[in-house]
Formats: structure tokens, sequence, C-alpha cells
């Protein structure tokens, strides 16, 4: 009797290496459940839930963010994000209507002129020539801000106007701002989010989102990382809203990400080197590490010093020829971010594991939990 040969059938594509074929945005898409995404932080940093996932085992767990310390031993490397957030989220009101407009500070254009890159809500009330008013608790005008040009559907540039000195115009900004949440987390900022949306070892201000992956460090902790001989390194990239910016493209290899400003010292890229050349684990803590990482790779697989702005959008197939480990939060669907980290967990183990986390009811996004891949 004859049999004709058998056929198999791949049902969703199998990413060896990440090797296998042109990636998709639809690839990276799953359901939510809108419970799932965590309103707050957790009581203490380091006591959110952590997903272990080993890359050359399959190997899931189930820790707390604690349990990091059995991860990594006596001259491996940690690299951290060191930006911190300054208060982007300004509240204000336009001129004759006195309708309510939100102002998201992007990044400063000209110190001097007191220019500024904004996005402004809602849009369509604010055209070039406005002036918007910003008034304290007691309803007195403290600042103005005239509208100059437009740049985007949302985007605009201002000029703000004050005759004070640099130091009273930051002081004043300060005051006035308050912590950028992200839209999904879907509440107004509170006095805790001053603390909390920021890593404790935040120096260089400059972003208007945190480096998510850093919140669940705790300073005892770190302290604990560093007596087991754990060396750390600091770079810095200003976290912009491109992070957030949705993919618009199917074909990922079209999608154009907004630059961000990062640099890497000299220092920085010798504590990391030495630990690779040893032969010791380097962990990148966060998405935004890994980019200004993957910025500032040699073709020897080392780490360069550099200083500059980084569009780099890293997609599966990627070769990560540095990093050996990564920290990073659970993130939205169809997102850079997750992208990002599929390309260096392995597409089929990284979605298998956002399904378990579903399954297992962790948090996600900014203030959710955490996952290591090693």
């Amino acid at each position: 009797m004859h049999f004709a040969p058998k056929k198999y059938y791949l049902c969703r594509p199998i990413f060896l290496s990440n090797r296998l074929m042109r990636t998709k945005l639809s690839q990276f898409s799953f359901e939510l459940p809108e419970k799932l995404i965590a309103k707050y932080p957790s009581k203490e940093r380091d006591e959110s839930r952590m997903m272990v996932i080993n890359r050359k085992t399959g190997l899931m767990e189930n820790k707390t963010f604690k349990d990091i310390l059995e991860y990594f031993d006596d001259g491996d490397c940690m690299v951290f994000n060191n930006t911190k957030v300054f208060p982007a989220r300004l509240y204000g009101k336009k001129e004759k209507t006195d309708a309510e407009i939100e102002v998201f500070l992007l990044r400063e254009l000209n110190a001097k002129a007191r220019l500024w890159d904004v996005l402004v809500d809602p849009a369509r009330k604010i055209r070039v020539g406005n002036k918007l008013y910003f008034l304290d608790k007691k309803g007195n005008e403290i600042l103005v801000a005239e509208v100059v040009d437009n740049t985007t559907s949302r985007g605009r540039t201002i000029r703000f106007l004050f005759d004070g000195t640099d130091e009273e115009f930051s002081a004043l900004l300060r005051s006035q701002g308050q912590t950028p949440l992200p839209k999904y987390i879907n509440r107004k900022a509170e006095e805790q989010d001053k603390e909390r949306y920021q890593t404790i070892y935040a120096k260089e201000e400059g972003a208007v989102a945190a480096p998510t992956a850093g919140l669940h460090f705790t300073r005892e902790l770190m302290k604990r990382l560093e007596i087991k001989g754990v060396n750390f390194a600091e770079l810095t990239l200003h976290v912009g809203l491109g992070t957030f910016r949705s993919i618009d493209v199917e074909d990922l290899s079209k999608h154009k990400m907004d630059a961000e400003y990062f640099r890497i010292t000299d220092e920085t890229s010798e504590t990391v080197n030495a630990s690779k050349k040893a032969g010791h684990k380097v962990c990148v803590v966060g998405t935004t590490s890994m980019r200004a990482i993957e910025s500032a790779v040699s073709a020897s697989g080392l780490l360069k010093p550099a200083e500059g702005w980084t569009n780099k959008f890293i997609f599966p197939p990627y070769d990560f020829s540095l990093p050996d480990a990564m920290v990073t939060n659970f993130h939205m669907p169809k997102s850079s971010l997750l992208i990002m980290v599929c390309a260096f967990g392995g597409y089929e183990l990284i979605m298998d594991a956002y399904k378990k986390a579903i399954k297992d009811k962790y948090r996600f996004y900014t203030y959710g939990d955490a996952m290591l891949i090693i």
C-alpha cells in the first residue's frame, strides 16, 4: 500500500533564532484584560512579581523581584538608565475662552528664547498666535506662553514669555508641572507619583517618561547586589513620548522611531567591557538601556563611548552580541517595546510568556510587574 508523504503545516511562525521571515506587526497582537493594567505601583518597589524566562531551556518561573539576587554573581554587570523624569504635564487656559488646555513639554528647543516643543490637548482649539495662561492654586496668572508654530496634528512650538532668570523659570515650571503619567494609567498624578514614577538612581533630568524596568530596584536591593560583587554601569537615554507612539505599518522594516538623546561615558563602556571580556554576564535593565547600548556596540561586540541621538528600532531578526540578560516590564500589544523584547528573548518564548502572564494575572505596563530574561 502506498502512502503519500505527510505534509506538516505550521499554524504560526516559529522564530528559530528569530531568523525565518520578515516580521509583521500583527504577529505581536494579544488581548489584554483591562483589569491587568496597573494603575498604582506595588507597595514596595522590589516586592512586585517577576517572571524569570530561561532562553536556553524555555523554563518560566514565578518569582518576586528581590529574587533577582539569585541570578547574578561576582563580576557580573548591570546597566541602568539614569535619566530623570521632569514634571512635563502643565494645565493652562486659552486666552479669551478660558478653555482648559493640557500642555505636555517634550523638549526645550532654545533656552535663551524659552522655546519648547510641546503637545497640546485639545489640539483643534490651539492655533499659531494663541496665548496660553498658567495660574497658581489661587487663580493668579504666573506664566504666559505664545504658540509660534504647528509641528504635527497635536504638536506645537511655544515661547514662554518670562523675564526672570533661568533658575527662576526652571523652578516655576517644576512648581506648575505634574508627573507625566502615561495616558493609559487613566488618572491624575498624585503626590506619591513624584517619588514612585522615578528610579532611585535617577540623576540626569530630561525624560518625559520613566525607564520603568528600573522602578523595581530599591537602595537595599542594590546594596545587596553590590555586596555580592555585581558591578553597576550607568548610561543616559532621555525617554521621549515616541516610546509610546503606536506603530502604523504592518511591515516593521518600514517603521521609523522618534530620535532620543543618549550618552555612554568612557567609564560605563570600560565597566561593561571588563565584565564581558572576563566571561561574566551583562544584564541590561530596560528597553531604553538596550536601545542605547545597541546604538553604540562595536563590530567586535564591545561597548563604545558615544553621545548623540538614536532612532534605532530593534525587531526580529536581530543579533545581540553584548547583553546576556535583560530586565523589562510587561508591555502593550504591538508596541516597539514588546517587539524588542521578542527580538531578545525569541518570538515564541516571549509570546508564550505573555499568555502565561495573563493567565497568572501579572500586572502590566508602567507600574506593573517585571520580567527577567536570562
